[in-house]
């Protein structure tokens, strides 16, 4: 990581990726081309769960090979660090047009990446445990009509695990003064 002054913990990296409504599964297809796909993926522990048809191009590029990132992308907000008055005098002082890049045009944001490999999960009780799972993000009440969906559906899914192998999560955001938090810092948010 270049910037290590905004990198942050693997415990932030795993509040980012259990906030994250997707993460983009990056990989290297069977023509030795990039490929990446948006996906909804759930964390049980150090396991990453996602399914998939049952035929593909994921599903041909993990026989041939199994390395993957996964990344996501956690809240993102452009900050107010300054008032109309304070940027009109900013301006007025070339030596203060810095602050124009590092405080104005520019985006606070969270992200974490996961290195790992997808393994094919064939165990129809880890299955079903990774699909309730991802249910349960994604359509929590819904969960009365699971039991039903799962047996109409689970021999026509798969689904894959991916052990995190290598986390690493950034963070950019600042504080009350307008002053970017760096080195992990996370008192006096707002």
């Amino acid at each position: 990581m270049r910037r290590k002054d905004r990198e942050m913990s693997k415990e932030f990296g795993i509040e980012v990726i259990d906030k994250s409504r997707y993460g983009i599964l990056s990989m290297i297809d069977e023509d030795n081309e990039p490929y990446g796909i948006p996906l909804s993926i759930v964390r049980d522990g150090n396991i990453l769960y996602f399914h998939s048809a049952m035929d593909g191009k994921k599903v041909k590029t993990f026989e041939k090979n199994p390395s993957v990132s996964v990344a996501f992308v956690g809240e993102t907000k452009i900050p107010e660090n300054y008032t109309k008055e304070e940027l009109d005098e900013i301006i007025k002082d070339e030596s203060k047009t810095i602050l124009l890049i590092s405080k104005v045009f520019t985006t606070e944001f969270e992200s974490a990446v996961v290195i790992g490999k997808a393994k094919l999960v064939n165990d129809e009780n880890e299955k079903i445990k990774a699909m309730r799972l991802i249910c349960e993000k994604y359509t929590p009440i819904k969960m009365d009509y699971f039991p039903m969906a799962i047996k109409a559906g689970l021999r026509r899914t798969n689904v894959y695990a991916i052990e995190i192998e290598e986390i690493t999560s950034k963070r950019k955001k600042y504080d009350i003064r307008g002053e970017e938090m760096k080195w992990g810092r996370m008192e006096n948010l707002y």
